[in-house]
């Protein structure tokens, strides 16, 4: 057992000697193989250019270090250059923002500004630690812990800068703070560098209550007001020291749009960021939860205006302001803080005529009753002046550009036009007895009368005009249809709503303001070329140009058609609705009057060749609603001639000196009749002479409607004598004036003793310019 157990041991051993023997001959085999390699190789390529490939590798390594150190070298002395030579200002240099400035046109002259500069400088120390904290929890909760600036904030500002073309910056209060000392120029990125630094360089300087008090003292917070002092004052009537966590929280909450979040202009969003700086207070710690849940809404002050806005002035800057911010050219804070020179269109001469024009009130004038006016260069769209209402402060709604009106017969050229487009010539007879019936709507019949129920039996194109006949017109308009003449009315530049569903529209019954009938009717004066009328010249900021209005200038008629309406407008001034006009002003003047349904407004427009302007009155109750306009200072039923007589009162002022042009020569190849023969009484040219056009009953004030139709009226009650036919009738040149050819002139001209006052508008217009309204005729009849 022995003997084998040695000898299994002995057989053990020996096997574990030649398993290592048998190891340790691999491993010199191995590295006698990677030898025979190793000096294979270097006797292949003894010249070794492996290392030579390494020591180029590691070259152009040490050229980019070299290249990056230097860059950051550049970078950091550039960085602290910038750092270094960064000023600092005193509060008092960011808080005085720029106030805009607006001019008369000269550019010299200023009318007035649009944020008076209301500000006071004042220790936070007095004031309660809320007051800040609002301002930290709305605009930078990480305020007492960053830096100054907010890298995350600014990557993002400039990713939605490129990618929307929005205009963000920086989001902490101190670059906020840093962004009121550079006001115009932040919104370049040069300017956000600058504003960087200065923000680097006041966290480091200042400690943060220091930075955050001079932020309060110089914010804007809108009606004027910039620092928490005038905030609180302008919003509350108190102090800043005393405002409650309430009130410092509404106006935390508005600061990024103080004019536009205001509570007397969006409740609803003061509203929805109070609560958000409220629920922010009590999170960050700075209110408990007791004051979080008794904070309320606090009540805010009405606006007050300075006194910039007395008088006419309100009316010029609030519609100026008006038209930059509804062309999206700037917003309300930037007109108020950015510090611009606002050059108007405005003349200081015309504007101050137009003030005492419309001012001058007759004594017995009731004083519901509302004036507006305007005055423009038909060729330029450029308004001279407007009439907005005596005093700004008393009444902020605008009479020129803002109120409502019925126009009546100032929309009949309109319809004049289409039947000019439509190659009618205006010596077409039409019938102007009164009443006439018609279907006013698709299956409903309606007498329409003329003003005081006048015939005037058959009568042309340029008399109807004249004399503005109701029917004669709403028989052009059964021609055109009333969408056809709604859509040359929009054409012309009118952008109020006019009904396409019924004959009346050609009378006006739609309200417009006194601007939009007067867009309207500077096309066709300036011989069918829309200009957009515009009371903003240009903007400056330190004498760059920052904005020149769009005039979207296009034709839309032919200028002869617009010549013929002109020339048939004449007659208004010469021996119709406005007779006397052309004479007292020495010049030829196209004109026409209007007065509303139910006689509740009156207006004229009238132009020269120079110069256009539109007036109206109308009569608003308390709660707003339509009154009749009431006779006073002699001017005829309803007072029509007024509008006229203002009309005439400042062009008499503006016209002065002026030299005196000649409207367009007019081409009436038009055929009688109308194309087909079938306008006004077809190819008929001589005049009916009506003796008993006055004796008819005066029609009711509003058209009296009928269930079943009848027949339109188109006989005369007279014959035909060729003795008292209007020279104009048988003449087929619409060169020939009316004033010349003796339309309703002289002793034995067409309706004979016909009753005094003008006929037109939706009821017709019943007064002649001047205080008594007589006739001037020798034998009775209308001039």
């Amino acid at each position: 057992m022995v003997s084998q157990t040695r000898t299994a041991s002995s057989r053990s051993a020996s096997s574990n000697n030649r398993g290592t023997s048998s190891t340790r001959g691999t491993h010199k085999a191995s590295s006698s193989h990677r030898a025979k390699k190793q000096n294979s190789r270097r006797n292949a390529n003894p010249n070794g250019p492996k290392k030579k490939k390494n020591r180029k590798k590691g070259l152009w390594w040490k050229i980019l270090l070299g290249v990056i150190g230097g860059l950051l070298a550049i970078g950091i002395g550039l960085f602290a250059y910038l750092y270094a030579t960064t000023e600092i200002p005193q509060p008092e240099k960011v808080a005085l923002a720029e106030k805009t400035t607006v001019y008369y046109s000269d550019g010299t002259t200023p009318i007035g500004s649009f944020s008076e500069q209301n500000r006071e400088i004042i220790d936070c120390s007095v004031l309660p630690d809320y007051v800040g904290n609002a301002i930290v929890a709305s605009e930078d909760r990480s305020f007492y812990t960053n830096g100054g600036i907010d890298i995350m904030g600014m990557a993002r500002a400039l990713y939605n800068n490129l990618t929307t073309g929005s205009r963000q910056g920086g989001s902490t209060i101190t670059q906020q703070y840093a962004e009121r000392y550079y006001l115009g120029e932040t919104t370049s990125y040069t300017g956000k560098i600058r504003e960087a630094f200065l923000a680097m360089k006041i966290a480091n300087s200042q400690d943060k209550s220091q930075v955050l008090c001079n932020y309060m003292n110089t914010i804007y917070l809108g009606r004027g007001a910039y620092g928490i002092q005038a905030a609180a004052q302008a919003y509350y009537g108190k102090d800043a020291k005393d405002l409650t966590v309430s009130e410092a929280a509404m106006l935390a909450g508005i600061i990024p749009a103080p004019s536009s979040w205001d509570p007397a202009v969006n409740e609803a969003q003061a509203k929805s960021r109070f609560e958000r700086v409220i629920r922010i207070m009590k999170e960050d710690g700075y209110i408990t939860a007791d004051q979080a849940s008794s904070a309320k809404f606090p009540e805010v002050k009405a606006v007050t205006t300075n006194n910039d806005f007395s008088g006419q002035n309100g009316y010029l800057l609030t519609a100026i302001e008006n038209e930059l911010v509804n062309n999206k050219a700037f917003d309300k804070d930037e007109l108020e803080t950015g510090g611009y020179k606002i050059i108007s269109t405005l003349d200081k001469n015309t504007q101050q005529q137009m003030e005492s024009t419309g001012n001058d009130r007759p004594s017995d004038m009731p004083e519901s009753i509302q004036v507006g006016g305007i005055a423009l260069d038909q060729k330029t769209g450029a308004v001279k002046g407007i009439y907005g209402g005596t005093d700004y402060l008393k009444h902020q709604l605008n009479n020129a550009t803002q109120a409502t009106f019925q126009p009546g017969s100032t929309m009949k050229p309109f319809g004049l036009l289409g039947a000019a487009q439509d190659n009618v010539n205006f010596n077409t007879l039409f019938n102007g007895n009164s009443p006439v019936r018609f279907e006013t709507t698709t299956g409903t019949y309606a007498d329409v009368p003329n003003a005081l129920g006048i015939s005037w039996g058959n009568i042309n194109l340029k008399q109807a005009t004249a004399n503005s006949v109701n029917t004669v017109f709403m028989n052009v308009n059964e021609h055109l249809t009333p969408k056809r003449f709604a859509q040359i009315a929009h054409d012309a530049g009118i952008t109020g709503d006019i009904q396409e569903d019924t004959l009346y529209n050609i009378l006006g019954i739609n309200s417009l303001t006194v601007w939009d009938l007067a867009q309207g009717h500077s096309t066709i004066a300036n011989g069918g070329t829309y200009n957009k009328l515009h009371l903003v010249d240009r903007v400056l900021k330190s004498d760059k140009e920052m904005y020149k209005p769009n005039l979207g200038t296009k034709k839309v008629f032919e200028a002869n058609d617009c010549y013929l309406v002109q020339n048939a407008m004449l007659g208004t001034t010469q021996y119709g609705t406005a007779a006397g006009t052309s004479t007292t002003l020495g010049r030829p003047v196209a004109g026409k009057s209007g007065t509303a349904n139910d006689e509740t407004a009156a207006s004229f427009v009238g132009y020269t060749p120079q110069l256009m302007s539109v007036w109206a009155i109308w009569n608003p109750g308390e709660n707003g609603e339509n009154q009749v306009v009431p006779q006073f200072a002699g001017y005829g039923v309803s007072s029509t001639g007024y509008p006229a007589h203002l009309f005439t009162e400042f062009m008499e002022q503006a016209m002065q000196g002026q030299e005196v042009e000649q409207f367009p020569t007019a081409v009436d190849n038009g055929k009688i009749g109308g194309p087909n023969g079938d306008w006004g009484l077809g190819g008929a040219t001589t005049t009916q002479n009506n003796t008993n056009n006055n004796t008819q009953s005066t029609p009711s004030q509003s058209p009296t409607t009928s269930a079943s139709p009848s027949p339109t009226d188109t006989a005369n009650n007279n014959s035909e004598t060729d003795t008292n036919k209007d020279k104009a009738d048988t003449s087929t040149d619409k060169n020939e004036s009316d004033a010349n050819t003796g339309e309703n002139s002289g002793s034995s001209g067409n309706n004979t003793g016909n009753n005094t006052g003008n006929s037109g508008g939706t009821t017709g217009d019943t007064g002649n310019t001047g205080n008594t309204g007589t006739n001037t005729g020798n034998t009775g009849q209308q001039q």
